[in-house]
């Protein structure tokens, strides 16, 4: 539900969290969080809470599902009856269906798939808070259960969203800027070379501010493999570049 007269962010530049145009919610990454799992990552983002769990590579079952040249990837995206204040229903529906979907596409784009043949990849996505952006998130921890769980990767996803509130382009919406905004347009991307893997608009841009969405919202990606990598890096006790 839109709604152009509800006051989202002030003639300072201050939306109602505090944050300004630019600024990301903050972001909490851990690594390698579930025993039983061969990956895993735990996150938060704003009051955004998830989970991630990877099992495999392992055994396609029933076999006539194999794929002789390289691994398939399942993707599971779910919200917990209690993660909304409305409580949801649980099991899959037709949103969580679509962002399954589009989630998995995104994922094959930068998983080696080939070095594993017959044998499928599982990725188990729980959202145990929702704030918005939560299809972000869930990626985002996706990303690192992978490659806690060693699975070789072109590079690692990062996801974020742009958007408009009263006329303003904004990054990482929360909330009401959701709600009640005029425009979101989540992205993920590969770092390194910025490719777009996954892009959604909800909402009306002109050209111009398409262009300025994908630009903040790329930034925001860039914002968030940092803290993908220093998660990783914990995990593994891997210095920085100058040793520490």
């Amino acid at each position: 539900m839109k709604n152009p007269e509800l006051k989202l962010i002030n003639e300072k530049g201050k939306r109602l969290d505090g944050r300004g145009p630019n600024d990301v919610r903050k972001v909490t990454i851990k690594a390698g969080v579930l025993e039983r799992a061969d990956g895993s990552c735990y996150l938060e983002w704003g009051n955004n809470k998830v989970m991630a769990a990877v099992f495999g590579p392992k055994e396609v079952l029933p076999r006539h599902l194999q794929n002789p040249l390289k691994a398939i990837i399942k993707y599971r995206y779910n919200m917990a009856p209690f993660s909304v204040d409305d409580r949801a229903r649980p099991g899959p529906n037709r949103r969580s269906t679509e962002i399954s979907k589009i989630s998995k596409e995104a994922l094959e784009k930068v998983v080696i798939l080939e070095k594993f043949p017959k044998t499928q990849i599982e990725v188990y996505v729980e959202v145990l808070e929702a704030e918005a952006g939560t299809r972000c998130a869930a990626l985002t921890a996706a990303a690192v259960a992978l490659a806690d769980a060693g699975i070789p990767m072109k590079d690692i996803v990062s996801s974020c969203a742009a958007g408009k509130i009263n006329g303003t382009m904004v990054v990482d919406l929360n909330k009401d800027e959701d709600n009640y905004g005029e425009a979101d347009f989540p992205i993920a991307i590969m770092p390194r070379t910025k490719e777009v893997l996954l892009m959604q608009m909800d909402g009306d841009f002109s050209k111009e501010e398409l262009e300025q969405a994908l630009d903040m919202a790329i930034e925001g990606c860039m914002q968030v493999s940092e803290v993908q990598k220093k998660a990783l890096k914990e995990r593994y006790n891997i210095g920085d570049d100058n040793g520490n």
